[in-house]
């Protein structure tokens, strides 16, 4: 990857380079989708871009996910890359039988002589008021689906990185955003370039315990991790999954033979979730390297509240990571867990983004 001209930017204005830069490189590239001209431009992530490239090139939508997603797969089958917006993956649930039985299967229905080059960006995440319609994290449901590749970055440098391959791609792409990862910084070069899809990244080095992490996840795991190692001189190592289809099982499994231990962490329910599936490959390959069963930390299996207090104990955190290492390690609590504690307390108030973590990685 090119290093030069670093500059310190948001993960929101990385995706919109990334468009930018893909739109700049391909003029076969459209942005769609619901409040991309509005003047919070989703975030800021379309800012900008329909007065560059005008009207033809980037516009809003009709609420009709289903018939504008056909829209866009009809376009893709033309020789367009549509880039198609939805503020909420729950508005995606809409489009399902466009995205499950027409852009997943007409490359393998029609024995490759058509490809549907389609990206589908959806938001996922946490906030006040958001209630269970509007703040699921449903990639595993859209991972079940053979055909579509599903990413979820982390940092900034790959947001902008993954969202340019995922538009070079040829196939359909379910892009998926954490609300709370658009404003934290990361060191992202100015030039255009490409993060392969489907491969991890280790955030932290260690050799106590190995977190395999997804999303916003990977922040509150890389938060444990630096107070584990800080406060008790544990050194877990911290791995941005990155991606959910396909799922680089081989990164884990490489961390595990060293570690010994694994911990999951993920955004969604923890039934049927992409950590128990994670686990499950594990087990299966490398069993023998494992000193104590696996642990998988998600959200609780029932609709997320929309009350400001009950949401406050609804969502998993760095306390939960750092409890579930200590459990592992067997490890007794003592006067340095209650100054671990102290250090992974949240900087302002639970139901906005933390404030104590704002970056790079």
């Amino acid at each position: 990857m090119p290093d030069l001209e670093l500059r310190n930017i948001s993960f929101s204005e990385a995706i919109r380079e990334g468009l930018d830069d893909a739109m700049g490189l391909d003029t076969n590239v459209i942005v769609i989708g619901e409040g991309v001209p509005d003047p919070k431009a989703i975030f800021n992530t379309t800012a900008g871009l329909r007065e560059k490239y005008g009207a033809r090139r980037v516009f809003d939508m009709p609420l009709s996910e289903n018939g504008l997603t056909g829209v866009c797969i009809g376009a893709a089958l033309s020789g367009l890359r549509p880039v198609m917006i939805h503020q909420r993956i729950d508005f995606a649930l809409l489009a399902m039988d466009q995205l499950v039985n027409n852009a997943a299967k007409w490359h393998y229905m029609f024995n490759g002589k058509a490809s549907v080059p389609l990206v589908v960006r959806v938001i996922v995440g946490r906030g006040w008021g958001q209630g269970p319609q509007h703040s699921q994290s449903l990639q595993a449901m859209f991972s079940l689906v053979p055909g579509l590749k599903v990413v979820m970055p982390t940092t900034a440098n790959d947001a902008k990185g993954m969202l340019i391959s995922a538009i070079e791609d040829n196939n359909p792409v379910i892009f998926i955003e954490h609300r709370w990862l658009h404003q934290i910084k990361d060191n992202v070069p100015r030039t255009c370039y490409r993060v392969p899809l489907g491969q991890a990244k280790v955030l932290h080095e260690g050799e106590a315990v190995t977190v395999a992490a997804f999303s916003y996840m990977a922040v509150e795991s890389l938060i444990a991790a630096k107070a584990l190692v800080s406060i008790m001189n544990i050194s877990i190592e911290v791995l941005d999954m990155r991606s959910v289809s396909p799922l680089d099982v081989e990164s884990v499994l490489n961390s595990v033979r060293k570690t010994g231990r694994l911990i999951v962490a993920d955004t969604a329910f923890r039934t049927g979730s992409i950590a128990g599936e994670l686990i499950s490959q594990v087990a299966e390959r490398a069993f023998s390297f494992l000193k104590s069963q696996p642990v998988r930390i998600a959200s609780y299996d029932h609709p997320v509240p929309t009350s400001h207090f009950m949401i406050e104990y609804y969502y998993p955190g760095p306390k939960n990571i750092v409890d579930a290492v200590l459990d592992m390690m067997r490890i007794k609590k003592s006067s340095d867990y209650r100054k671990l504690c102290a250090m992974i307390l949240r900087d302002g108030p639970h139901d906005t983004p933390n404030r104590g973590f704002t970056g790079p990685f």
